[in-house]
């Protein structure tokens, strides 16, 4: 598997060169290569962005929602597309779309009993539909399917339980007559990029104060096409304290690694989003789940390089959420319940290099995150600072520490692991806690050729 897997919206290149080629044909203003696969990053955050992005970096982890008519269909979110299923048919799946009341509620409780402090919903995904009572368009949640307005049930539940709210928005329409045509016709692109306008503008008026804006697929217009800055001031003259991201082809204030865990360059915020499983709307027969350890593992390595997790859950038909995702989830709460500040308090951590540990720290206390339980003893490579104590964070209990210039040995530990499914080990240092293990390749004492 490669180090950078390929992406769902990176598959839509040849499809935009495609089009980029009938564009030429017909000589039109939109007669350029699509944008590229890769998102924008800024640089070091603006004093406004440090103002707005400040509850967010302490969230740390939140839930995103993946909930629409391919839910209905059992068959991941991308299915109208790689089955191509003729709209007409698609749309026959508002009949199966009906979540049952109080979903929304069940969501928000999930997230909050795991330790998630913000929720990001599908309000329109690539297929087109609404989950809002738009004026816009009858393709909608209030029309068609559960004839409520889905939204307002999920902003109402996330606020219930303390939690930030966000809204998830794809730029990309499979089901508008325009979504494609407006790459090569003008009057095309002009209604589509006024209707997206429309939509969002609807999004952060009626719903009251709303955290994030998660922009997705730009495709197949670039941010010149979607006249994205223009969007954008739209977009903080009606919701001046929000955040927003990088998928309409701005830096936006984070980037969003997708599936993979990559620390944006230049000082730039960043959020890791991934599945549960290898879906993220809800398909029925997929059942390669993470476990709570990869969950905890995954939150951790964010964490410790200063960037967010947004785990998803892709609800069933009826909005509950799958029994293995919330038992996963369940386990992942019970773990941050004990072990929450070594995540919510963490700052970015020079120290990493483990074979069975990762890492955070707070200040001077670094937090040794032990995934692979190795036994009575553990062994932390150049730490370069000085250890003052050490002790199991759940139950407090002391451990034994000697240290040399190469080797921080902590000694007198159970034989098997105190908790699950990650045991966290504090160490108070004498500094902020860095560590050089090219200098203990280096310098460490060696023997003789032979024994």
């Amino acid at each position: 598997m490669p180090d950078f897997p390929i992406l769902r919206r990176d598959l839509l290149i040849g499809a935009g060169a495609a089009l980029a080629m009938m564009a030429t044909a017909t000589g039109s203003r939109a007669a350029q290569p699509p944008p590229p696969a890769r998102d924008p990053e800024g640089g070091p955050p603006t004093p406004d962005q440090q103002r707005r992005m400040q509850w967010w970096h302490e969230a740390k982890f939140g839930m995103f929602i993946h909930f629409g008519l391919y839910a209905g269909h059992e068959r991941h979110e991308w299915a109208m597309e790689d089955e191509a299923i003729p709209v007409s048919e698609y749309q026959c799946f508002t009949s199966l779309y009906n979540p049952k009341p109080g979903s929304a509620r069940a969501w928000a409780r999930l997230a909050k009993a795991a330790g998630m402090k913000y929720m990001v919903l599908t309000s329109k995904h690539h297929e087109g539909f609404c989950n809002w009572d738009t004026k816009l368009t009858n393709y909608n949640a209030v029309q068609f399917g559960p004839k409520r307005d889905v939204l307002r049930e999920f902003v109402e539940a996330a606020r219930a339980e303390g939690l930030r709210v966000g809204f998830y928005y794809s730029l990309m329409d499979w089901h508008h007559p325009d979504g494609a045509r407006c790459l090569n016709d003008e009057a095309a692109r002009r209604r589509f990029v006024d209707y997206t306008h429309g939509l969002i503008r609807e999004l952060l008026t009626h719903y009251g104060k709303i955290d994030v804006l998660w922009y997705d697929v730009s495709w197949p217009l670039d941010a010149d096409g979607w006249e994205s800055e223009k969007m954008n001031q739209m977009v903080f003259a009606l919701q001046p304290d929000i955040i927003v991201n990088n998928r309409n082809r701005l830096a936006g204030d984070f980037s969003t690694p997708e599936q993979r865990i990559v620390a944006a360059g230049s000082g730039h915020a960043w959020e890791s989003c991934m599945t549960l499983n290898d879906s993220w709307g809800y398909q029925r027969a997929d059942d390669n789940w993470k476990s709570a350890r990869t969950v905890v593992r995954n939150l951790i390595s964010c964490a410790r390089d200063g960037g967010n997790y947004l785990l998803n859950v892709g609800p069933m038909p009826d909005g509950s959420v799958p029994p293995e995702s919330v038992r996963i989830l369940q386990e992942v709460g019970v773990w941050m319940k004990a072990n929450g500040d070594t995540i919510y308090k963490s700052e970015p951590c020079d120290t990493h290099i483990s074979t069975y540990s990762n890492f955070t720290r707070s200040g001077n206390t670094l937090y040794m995150h032990v995934h692979f339980w190795p036994g009575s003893d553990l062994s932390i490579s150049g730490l370069k600072v000085k250890v003052l104590s050490a002790r199991l964070l759940k139950s407090g209990a002391a451990v034994t520490v000697t240290q040399d210039a190469y080797r921080t040995h902590l000694t007198g530990l159970p034989q098997d692991a105190p908790d699950s499914p990650v045991t966290t080990v504090a160490l108070e240092c004498d500094g902020i806690p860095t560590q050089d293990t090219q200098f203990v390749r280096v310098n460490k004492p060696r023997a003789g050729v032979g024994l």
